[in-house]
Order: C-alpha cells, then structure tokens, then sequence
C-alpha cells in the first residue's frame, strides 16, 4: 500500500534526524509528505528540507496565531516572500480562537487574526494552490470566510466543528483530511460517514495526535492507523482505500 501525510511539521525539532526516519518511512509505504510552515523561519527550514528529501513536499504559510505575533509590514513581507516560493500549498494557515499555553490571545485578536487569514486566501487565489486551514474553535467563521472567496481548493485539516458546519464542508466539495486520533475519536469516525470518499486525504499533525498511547513523537508511517479505520468504516479493503486516498492527493495537489 501507498500513503501520503498531508499535514504533518518536519521542522519541529522532534524529527532531527530525518536522514533515519524517511527511509523507515519509504519502507512502510509513505510515498509524500507535505510539511506546513507556522512560520518565516519554518518556511524557510520546510524549503531547505525539500530540497534534500524527495518525499517531502513544502506548504508555505503562517499559523494564526504566530501571524498575529508579528508586525503587519512582517507578515506583508512573509506573503511577499512565499509568493516568490512554489509551495505545493499554502498552509497552516485559519483562525483559531482556543485559550491555552498554545495561543494567548483567545479570541482578542480575532479581528486581526481574520484580516491575514483573508491576505492569505486572496494569495491561495492567485497562485490557484491548496489552502491547508486550522480552524480550532474558529469554525464557523473559517467556512464563512471560504464560502465568501472564489478558491475551491482547501483542505480543512483536524476539523472539529459542528455536524452542520461538516455539513457545509462536504457541500462545498471541500477536502477533508483525518488525522491518525480517529481511531478514537468518535467526532472523526462520524466525519467519514459524512464525507465522500474522493474527498478524503489522511494526515498526522506530526509530531502531535498519535494514534498510540505510549507518548511517542506520531509520525507519517502512523498513516496505516488511519487507513485501517477508514476501510472499516467505509467497508472497504484497506488497499482499495489506500489508493483512492492517494488519487485524491494526486489529483489535489499535483
């Protein structure tokens, strides 16, 4: 079988040592990797990393959080910068609206959070790539702001909205990408049920949403987690499932 991780943070420093992992990786069938930017520093180590490993695929972005940490003429400048890049998509980028060690704003910034999210899709619209979107407790203007713009292409990473909000996503012909928790999370088992197969890609959010309990780094090989629940829910041969997961990466992003 055949994998792609469409989501995953190959910069971050739990994976050093990529020149032993990606093998591992190769040998149990990850063929892409797609690691997304959070920042100008990550870009640029996403792009460096790109160079040296064929299997790993560069998103550009800006999480929104650390968007809204920096000056206006910085973030400009970052757009600017990525415009120049050919990025196999613009990501992670959205809203997010949680309260944690993770963003200290809540919601104080959401009016500035919005406005770099709307440069960042009319940038998604000019270069005609994917936008690879985090929408935590942001949804329901997430897809607002996506329903209002003419870019079809998105990829609405670990989404954990309401149904109707799902709803609306499949509507859409949006893609939906599954990380490797749905082996127990119930809130992604029902995506499935909503989501058409053509429509689904899986991801990890590497290092973080390991399918295992044992506190370990998750990584791209964790992809078969998610395949073996997608078939079972489906009720499809794991391999059929595979394949169909990775036309829909081939027909997306390539």
């Amino acid at each position: 079988m055949q994998f792609v991780d469409v989501h995953a943070h190959l910069d971050f420093p739990e994976f050093k040592d990529l020149d032993t992992l990606i093998p591992q990786w190769k040998s149990a069938g990850v063929k892409a990797v797609i690691s997304n930017g959070v920042h100008a520093e990550s870009n640029r180590k996403i792009l460096e990393l790109a160079k040296t490993h064929d299997i790993i695929k560069p998103a550009l972005g800006f999480y929104p959080v650390h968007a809204v940490e920096v000056s206006e003429e910085d973030f400009d400048k970052e757009l600017e910068f990525i415009q120049k890049q050919q990025p196999i998509a613009l990501g992670e980028v959205g809203l997010d609206y949680s309260s944690g060690d993770d963003n200290p704003f809540g919601d104080d910034k959401k009016k500035e959070m919005k406005a770099c999210f709307e440069k960042i899709i009319r940038l998604a619209e000019k270069k005609r790539i994917p936008l690879m979107v985090h929408s935590r407790k942001a949804e329901f203007d997430v897809v607002d702001m996506l329903e209002s713009s003419s870019t079809k292409k998105i990829v609405m990473h670990c989404f954990m909205g309401k149904k109707s909000l799902a709803k609306r996503i499949v509507d859409n012909g949006w893609y939906t990408s599954i990380p490797c928790i749905i082996v127990r999370s119930q809130q992604f088992q029902d995506m499935i049920g909503m989501q058409h197969l053509s429509k689904l890609l899986t991801e990890t959010d590497a290092p973080y949403l390991s399918p295992f309990k044992d506190g370990k780094p998750n990584q791209p090989s964790n992809i078969i987690e998610t395949i073996k629940k997608i078939a079972e829910l489906k009720g499809m041969d794991q391999e059929e499932v595979a394949n169909n997961l990775f036309k829909n990466y081939q027909d997306l992003f390539l």
